[in-house]
């Protein structure tokens, strides 16, 4: 590889440990015989070496920084035009893949979120997800319920994907390092094709109950004015991080069943 030095650039720091790059690599299982793989970032290309080394992966790389793209064209000739210039988030996903693929990368700190929001929009196409991502945000996703970190995207992530906190990475296998750790983790595709409920009420009640997290959710949902007996229920008497997957899908239900217009 050169030497040439990566930049920053979206709040994204560049990996230059190889062994930990090959250790994400080796994280995905591509399930249900996946063969595309879509690589978010790939900045100088360090996860995209060992991408290419599996030769059962069909693997596209996608980058918004022009630098970045005019690097991989010169190092990594053979994807030709697997290399994407464009914004990860405004791409239309469907025009580069017409089947099912697997997403991984060294997302960039300040969108990783955004990209997760993107991630669900194509749940019924995208069965794996390997990412590396700050630390604590990292712990969030992968939170039970119970737990300080549980949060709201805690919730609509694990309605779909079973998300496995792989292992942490420290700030010094970075260029420039970053002033947090990072972690990788792994998302797979659970069984749930729909949940039960509205699923655009089913973000509402889930944002608007972690909106107040420390009030119990009687107090968060009160904007839905429910009827005083629904509001007596138990499960109204619980805070937001209380509740499983499956105890937002239901109280969905009371919501849509009781909410006065």
């Amino acid at each position: 590889m050169s030497n040439v030095r990566p930049k920053k650039h979206l709040g994204q720091h560049f990996l230059v440990d190889q062994n930990i790059a090959k250790k994400i690599v080796e994280q995905l299982t591509l399930p249900g015989n996946v063969q595309d793989v879509l690589e978010i970032g790939p900045g100088m290309g360090v996860l995209t070496k060992y991408l290419l080394q599996h030769q059962e992966y069909r693997t596209t790389v996608v980058d918004i920084d022009r630098e970045s793209i005019a690097y991989l064209q010169q190092h990594f000739p053979e994807l030709g035009d697997r290399i994407i210039s464009a914004d990860f988030l405004k791409t239309d996903l469907s025009t580069l893949f017409p089947g099912r693929f697997a997403i991984i990368g060294n997302f960039p700190y300040n969108i990783s979120s955004q990209i997760f929001f993107k991630v669900l929009e194509h749940r019924d196409v995208v069965p794996e997800v390997v990412c590396m991502i700050q630390k604590e945000v990292a712990e969030r996703l992968a939170s039970p319920p119970g737990s300080k970190a549980y949060g709201i995207l805690s919730v609509l992530l694990q309605a779909f994907y079973t998300i496995d906190y792989k292992f942490t990475v420290h700030e010094h296998v970075f260029n420039p390092p970053p002033k947090v750790k990072s972690a990788v983790i792994g998302l797979v595709r659970n069984q749930v094709e729909r949940l039960e409920c509205d699923e655009k009420l089913f973000h509402q009640v889930v944002k608007l109950s972690f909106g107040t997290r420390r009030k119990t959710l009687r107090n968060s949902l009160r904007t839905y004015n429910l009827p005083p007996e629904v509001q007596a229920l138990p499960v109204f008497d619980k805070r937001a991080e209380q509740l499983s997957v499956q105890d937002f899908v239901e109280l969905t239900q009371l919501v849509e069943q009781n909410i006065k217009q």
